[in-house]
């Protein structure tokens, strides 16, 4: 499987996801700041990614007497998203050892993550078909926590994939996710590419289909945990599991060990990033709002852990 998201001897390359679906554009990131811009206008995004562009972009420095500073730059670039800064602070601790020492453990950031999401994928796989008892499944999805959100295989896209390989998928319902539709975009991308069944779903429609029965389970990513099982993920995600829990649909998140983040004890102390108001404003460049409109604009929500049936890691299944 293609990487999202490498090394190649002197810079960064990587899937500009800015681009899908209708082309796919791979950048070459030779500095910082091309990193940085790359994260924030989300050519570079979702957590294990980001945690793997943490790391290269240490790897970029370990020659500059200024790494410590420019990696903090990285490191802040959406404070959200805790695998960043988990991917940077992993590779800076080797920097005494030397820049070939910092390089290698860079690259043993992204060797990890695919073996890393592939057991989390397999194990909510499986924890999937024990709650839910019936298949072909109808699965809800909300953003996107595929190979496009990681270095490979994908996280809760990973556990459909794990899923569809097993011929237990039916279809796919793919949350379109405002505001930049990474659902409509990607998942729907990777979706086709696997060759899975499925359908784009209006953020507000989640609710009805699950009413209609049309959902088996909801399968989400995450971008930080708290101590206490609180969820933070892609705006919108709260509203999925409110629904979820109204119908009785499970409602799961997988994500990698990197994303649980014991040093806060619940979601109200994770800084949730806010998005330029154009995002909503605007659509393909053209205005859609009046003009002077305002917009609350939120990159992401927190999903309180009571809503939360579980939570599976490479290593665990954990009911908050």
């Amino acid at each position: 499987m293609r990487r999202t998201i490498d090394w190649d001897g002197d810079a960064v390359i990587a899937i500009d996801q800015c681009a899908l679906p209708h082309e796919e554009i791979v950048l070459r990131l030779r500095d910082v700041d091309e990193l940085i811009d790359a994260i924030q206008r989300l050519a570079v995004r979702g957590a294990p990614a980001l945690g793997a562009a943490g790391a290269l972009g240490v790897a970029l420095l370990r020659h500059d007497p200024g790494v410590r500073v420019a990696a903090e730059r990285l490191a802040q670039a959406r404070p959200t998203a805790v695998n960043l800064r988990w991917g940077v602070e992993r590779v800076l601790a080797r920097l005494g050892d030397g820049p070939d020492a910092v390089l290698a453990e860079a690259l043993a950031v992204l060797d990890e993550d695919e073996r890393v999401n592939r057991a989390a994928s397999d194990r909510a796989a499986d924890l999937v078909r024990e709650l839910v008892g019936r298949r072909p499944l109808r699965i809800l999805t909300h953003c996107n926590a595929g190979r496009l959100a990681t270095v490979a295989w994908g996280t809760a896209l990973g556990a459909v994939r794990s899923l569809a390989l097993a011929g237990d998928v039916e279809e796919v319902l793919a949350d379109e996710t405002r505001p930049l539709l990474q659902g409509a975009r990607l998942t729907a991308y990777e979706l086709a590419e696997m060759g899975v069944a499925y359908r784009i779903c209006p953020d507000g429609a989640a609710a009805a289909a699950m009413a209609q029965g049309l959902v088996d389970c909801a399968i989400v990513g995450a971008d930080r945990i708290a101590a206490n099982g609180d969820v933070a993920n892609k705006i919108g995600t709260y509203a999925v599991a409110l629904a979820a829990a109204r119908h009785g649909v499970p409602m799961i998140v997988v994500a990698p060990e990197s994303t649980v983040d014991l040093s806060i004890p619940d979601g109200g102390h994770i800084r949730i990033e806010q998005r330029d108001p154009a995002e909503v404003t605007h659509f393909a460049g053209q205005r859609v709002a009046p003009p002077g409109a305002g917009a609350f604009n939120p990159a992401f929500d927190v999903t309180p852990a009571d809503l939360v049936t579980a939570i599976v890691t490479q290593d665990r299944v954990w009911h908050p």
